[in-house]
């Protein structure tokens, strides 16, 4: 199926690990030219070697801290105009209200739920104006399933649900597309992370988190949520926005 996506550009945030990382690839393999963000400048710099050298697409990388809302100023400067936006970065971690502290929540919901909305809000002027673009914000299964356990991050993710159906459906006339993705567990750093919180607070004993990775359906591998990322921004969706689809297999587990 051709998806038509040669030559255009992609501003990925988180783009330099997990999900963020398998979106790129997926991207960069349809001829997408990228601008990936990410917080750690190592990692970035890697990905971004890597991205030019198998593709041979245009690859600019962008240190920045997200959580600073000054920071999402700058990477628009920089970034400019792009025909796909692809919201990533933020990782909320596991744990009842009362577990997770002030200043960590506060941490949390700046780089995901404001992070996700100021930069929409910054690019979706310059989207509206040309009459086309795409953005992608990639949320959580959590957000259709709340558990106590993940209250924080329940509510961050049905928050960015409620906005992405509210944003997607006025933005669409105007010629953009606004959808949600809400990945189920997915094998990616941040898997680890959340299944060795709960194994701690669980079992006692955050070592013994591989017990707790469900078998039946398996975590998807973050290529599995690339691809629909990929369709997604393609034409072939053109009439998908102000929605959000669920990859969970079913499961309805924590995501």
């Amino acid at each position: 199926m051709e998806l038509n996506l040669d030559g255009r550009k992609a501003l990925i945030t988180g783009g330099s690990k997990g999900i963020g990382w398998a979106c790129a690839r997926a991207l960069a393999a349809e001829g997408v030219n990228l601008a990936i963000a990410a917080r750690t400048v190592g990692p970035l710099k890697e990905a971004t070697l890597a991205l030019r050298s198998e593709f041979g697409v245009e690859v600019s990388s962008h240190s920045c801290d997200l959580t600073k809302a000054t920071h999402r100023q700058a990477l628009m400067e920089v970034a400019g105009e792009v025909d796909i936006l692809v919201n990533n970065a933020g990782a909320i971690p596991s744990g009842s209200l009362l577990d997770v502290d002030d200043k960590t929540l506060r941490e949390a919901w700046e780089l995901k739920v404001f992070g996700y909305l100021d930069l929409t809000r910054l690019f979706l002027p310059l989207m509206t104006q040309r009459g086309s673009g795409v953005i992608i914000n990639v949320i959580g299964s959590a957000a259709d399933h709340p558990r106590s356990s993940y209250t924080v991050g329940a509510a961050a993710n049905a928050a960015l649900a409620a906005f992405t159906k509210a944003e997607g459906a006025s933005s669409f006339v105007q010629g953009v597309r606004i959808v949600g993705l809400n990945p189920g567990l997915t094998r990616t750093d941040r898997l680890e992370t959340l299944l060795r919180q709960q194994a701690k607070a669980t079992l006692g004993d955050e070592g013994r988190w591989e017990e707790l990775v469900p078998k039946d359906p398996e975590p998807a591998a973050a290529e599995d949520v690339a691809d629909v990322v990929v369709f997604m921004c393609s034409d072939r969706a053109r009439l998908v926005s102000g929605t959000t689809i669920t990859l969970d297999g079913g499961a309805g587990y924590l995501a």
